[in-house]
Formats: structure tokens, C-alpha cells, sequence
């Protein structure tokens, strides 16, 4: 079956709807209220997943792996086969931030797993309910599947060493995609310090969206990425944000270009800033 393009249209959401086809739709809105909103209203059909439980593992302690790392691929796979689905299943994620919270975290994890068949839903939420898909509060149940198949996580990953390595080394770059609010250390509304790693440059992620809120087109994607793999290459190109969640929209964004993933680093800001390691703000840079 063919790879689809990472990104899907609401007008395509919707005749996937009309025209009964089979795939498997999953809610990854994230945050304190995230539940109750899904089970008071989702996408009809959808399943939810919970970035602090499924999506990531609870953290002992963020200076070592940061506030959202990742789990094993064998639990994830278990989690994928607990919610009835099969390397063959067509889905489609969304939250309610434009996919850039967790659902472009799910998305890198399948893809990661190796299910090839998933796009994540431009425009998330907002769109959907904008252009008339269903909205249901009724909690659908998963028949348990076959156990997913475990593997390696098969997209790149850097190591809290090599995000080390590369903070003093020209020919890594690290593209850290927070606000630049943040990336300058003005503020941190979340970790303990603000600032950014050495070495690294400020590509907010919102830089992969137009001014409606969708994704940019593939050639204007390209011409933002292009050049920072031209000079480096996908391996030595390091993508982080806080924690290592929105970093996949920036890297979903890469794949909707047609470029080659760059690596992913999944502790980012929440586990480098805990680790007493320096540390660049506006008034040192």
C-alpha cells in the first residue's frame, strides 16, 4: 500500500466519513482537562490517547530523560494492540492545537514503530468541527487486537551525550523550536531556567503554519528546511523543544517537505536545563 502524505485535509477526513471507509481515529489533545473535553465531545468514532501515560512514561526524575520521555516500543506497541490496532489500519490522529501537541507526537511514534499508514488531521479540531465532521460524546470500545509487532524505534534519536557533543561541535546544528520568548531565556513558563543549549538555533514551530492555522504547502516547508540539511544532513541536525512533544511537529513538517527526518532529541529543554550544563540566554549571547 502506498505511503500517504503525512498530512491530512478535513475535506478528506470528511469523505473518508461519507464514504464509510475503514480507519481508526484517535484524539491526542493533551493537558490537565483533556479527557473531560474528549468525553464530552470528539470526533465521532475516535479513540483517545493520553500523552502523560501512553505517549510518554512518567518521569522519576526530568534531569534524566526529561518530562516526556519516550516509552519502550514494546509497551507502546502493547498499547497500540490494547487499542485494536494492527500494522495494517489506516489512522488518522488530531488534538486540539493544530496537531501541534501530542498528536504529532503520536504520529512520530507509529511512524517510528513503523506504521506507515497514519496522517495527522491539519488544522486538528477546530477544522474538523468549522467543517461539520460528527462530534460524539459516546466513548467507542476496542476490541484488543494481536500483539503490534515491537521493534526499535526505526526514526532517529539523539542521546542526551550527543546533544552534549554537538553543543560544542560546528558541524551539528540544533534547531530548537520553542518560542523565541523562550529560546532568548526572557521567560520559561514551564522548566526551572530559561534559555537555550549552545550551538542551537530558534525555528518556532509556528513557522510550519500559514496565518489560517494550517500547515504551509510542501514548497515552503522545503524552503525553510532545505538549507539546514543541505549544509549539515539529516544526522547531524538535532530537533528539540521542552520536553520533546512539539519537536515532532517540526519534524512532521521536515516529512511534508519530502526531506529526510532529522533526529529527535526527547528530553530537550526539560532535561538539559536540570543537568547544570551551560546554558545561553539574549543578555550572554
Amino acid at each position: 500500500m502506498k505511503v500517504p502524505f503525512p498530512l491530512i485535509r478535513v475535506e478528506e477526513l470528511g469523505q473518508l466519513y461519507q464514504d464509510q471507509k475503514d480507519f481508526i481515529l484517535i484524539d491526542a489533545s493533551a493537558g490537565a482537562q483533556a479527557f473531560d473535553q474528549y468525553r464530552a465531545g470528539h470526533l465521532h468514532g475516535a479513540l483517545f490517547m493520553d500523552l502523560e501515560t501512553q505517549l510518554a512514561t512518567v518521569p522519576q526524575n526530568a534531569a534524566d530523560g526529561g518530562r516526556h520521555p519516550l516509552p519502550e516500543p514494546k509497551i507502546f506497541a502493547n498499547i497500540l494492540s490494547e487499542s485494536g490496532i494492527l500494522p495494517s489500519h489506516r489512522i488518522v490522529v488530531y488534538d486540539d492545537k493544530n496537531g501541534a501537541n501530542a498528536a504529532a507526537r503520536l504520529w512520530w511514534m507509529l511512524k517510528a514503530i513503523g506504521h506507515e499508514q497514519v496522517q495527522l488531521l491539519d488544522g486538528g479540531l477546530q477544522a474538523a468541527k468549522n467543517y461539520g465532521i460528527p462530534i460524539s460524546s459516546s466513548l467507542p470500545t476496542p476490541l484488543p487486537a494481536s500483539v503490534y509487532p515491537s521493534r526499535d524505534w526505526l526514526l532517529p534519536v539523539a542521546s542526551f551525550a550527543e546533544v552534549q557533543q554537538a553543543s560544542t561541535d560546528d558541524s551539528y546544528t540544533i534547531v530548537d523550536v520553542r518560542d523565541q520568548i523562550r529560546f532568548d531565556g526572557i521567560t520559561e513558563p514551564i522548566d526551572l531556567i530559561a534559555g537555550h543549549i549552545p550551538n542551537a538555533v530558534n525555528i518556532p514551530f509556528q513557522s510550519n503554519l500559514d496565518n489560517t492555522g494550517l500547515f504551509r504547502t510542501p514548497e515552503q516547508l522545503t524552503a525553510q528546511y532545505q538549507t539546514l540539511l543541505e549544509s549539515k544532513g539529516a544526522a547531524q541536525l538535532i530537533v528539540h523543544c521542552g520536553s520533546g512533544v512539539t519537536a515532532c511537529h517540526s519534524l512532521l513538517a521536515f516529512a511534508a517537505a519530502g526531506l529526510e527526518i532529522p533526529k529527535l532529541y526527547v528530553g530537550s529543554w526539560s532535561e538539559w536545563s536540570r543537568n547544570n550544563l551551560p546554558m545561553i540566554t539574549k543578555a550572554n549571547n
